[in-house]
């Protein structure tokens, strides 16, 4: 990996972390006034030999945040299949808070898939830059209906030696693949893998039967809810009420104030619990940029303010990162901040099968926390493996 010699120097002189002392702590699912400690790399039961002390007074302290499904900011963009834009990406999540990232492919060719994966397996972090901790493979098993900004000249049915192929390059990264459950070869998908990889119901035309026999299967998980699937109806209730139903499926949601409504965040939330849900922010590479034009799976993107739009007018993921919509969700949609920051670390590390490294403040998991203003909820401090970066 190449840095700077700016970034190197600033690697060099971070402070190692041994306590976060002062603040109200995120811990088994409320706030308590509690010292953080940290040995190495790692949340301790003691604090370790060397590291200095934060000070959290006026703050809470929560898990670093974990972005299952985002595609790129910075600028960069995982299908472009560039190690650097990688780096520019793990550099701007891990500023914001978001030191566990599992960026989205998009619906592209094998070809192209195969460059992102090759990418990805070729990362290692600086000490600036969140952790890779998998991929999401957004496309290209979707149903030609419900493409959304995903490129119609890609999508094909769900293939499972395609998948492999793509998973032994990605050295197993592959945590997520979306499927449309209607579409021929899904059936035989859901079996074949449920077991190597989170299924999830993603860009579908499904009827409630159709998801339900995909949720019995082994599907797991439910793609941008409401975006991109048939609405709730009382006599055809779709694919949101089978996933409801389904202890076992979590469901994500773009809390960004653009693409849903307050209400209807604040409805997923009792539907499916704290526990099942997962804000996502499915940010373009415009994350952290201005207004423009920028690409995505190639086709041209308008990002004005928070809005990015195709040329057709639909909607074209994000531009606001996981830690805005974290901010939104609670300042602006009534969230519990409780309810948040679960949805936002613990619950997306355990769907990814990462629950003991990653999103807790507990010992033995990485050391990745944040420091957030009690009043504001802006971030004051970001500690990242064990290392204060702000």
């Amino acid at each position: 990996m190449t840095t700077s010699q700016g970034s190197t120097e600033t690697a060099a002189t971070l402070p190692q972390v041994s306590t976060i002392k002062g603040g109200s702590a995120f811990l088994n699912g409320r706030f308590v006034d509690a010292d953080i400690h940290v040995d190495g790399a790692a949340f301790a039961e003691e604090a370790g030999a060397a590291g200095s002390v934060v000070d959290a007074t006026g703050c809470y302290v929560i898990p670093g945040l974990v972005d299952l499904h985002f595609h790129g900011s910075a600028g960069a963009d995982i299908s472009d299949g560039d190690l650097e834009g990688l780096h520019k990406m793990g550099a701007y999540e891990a500023s914001r808070g978001i030191t566990a990232m599992c960026p989205a492919t998009m619906t592209l060719s094998e070809e192209q898939l195969t460059a992102a994966a090759e990418a990805a397996a070729a990362y290692v972090p600086a000490k600036t830059e969140a952790d890779l901790v998998g991929i999401n493979m957004e496309g290209p098993f979707i149903s030609p209906s419900k493409v959304g900004a995903q490129n119609p000249e890609y999508v094909r049915n769900p293939g499972v030696d395609e998948f492999r192929r793509l998973q032994a390059v990605a050295g197993g990264l592959f945590k997520l693949v979306d499927i449309a459950p209607e579409e021929p070869g899904a059936d035989a998908f859901i079996e074949a893998l449920a077991d190597e990889v989170r299924i999830s119901v993603a860009h579908t035309c499904t009827d409630y039967d159709t998801a339900s026999r995909a949720f019995d299967a082994g599907a797991k998980h439910i793609t941008h809810l409401y975006n991109a699937m048939d609405p709730m109806h009382h006599r055809k209730p779709g694919p949101i009420p089978a996933a409801a139903e389904h202890d076992k499926v979590t469901a994500e949601i773009i809390a960004d104030g653009v693409h849903i409504h307050p209400a209807m965040v604040r409805l997923a939330f009792k539907l499916f619990g704290d526990d099942r849900m997962i804000l996502v922010s499915d940010t373009l590479r415009a994350a952290g940029l201005g207004d423009g034009v920028y690409d995505l799976g190639g086709q041209d993107v308008t990002v004005h303010g928070y809005e990015a739009r195709i040329d057709n007018g639909a909607l074209a993921g994000s531009v606001s990162d996981l830690m805005r919509c974290f901010y939104v969700a609670v300042r602006e949609m009534g969230i519990p901040l409780e309810s948040a920051v679960k949805a936002a670390s613990a619950n997306p590390a355990r769907a990814l099968g990462l629950q003991e490294r990653y999103g807790s403040l507990d010992a033995d998991h990485v050391a990745d926390a944040v420091l957030l203003d009690k009043d504001t909820l802006e971030v004051r401090q970001v500690i990242l493996r064990g290392r204060a970066i702000l």
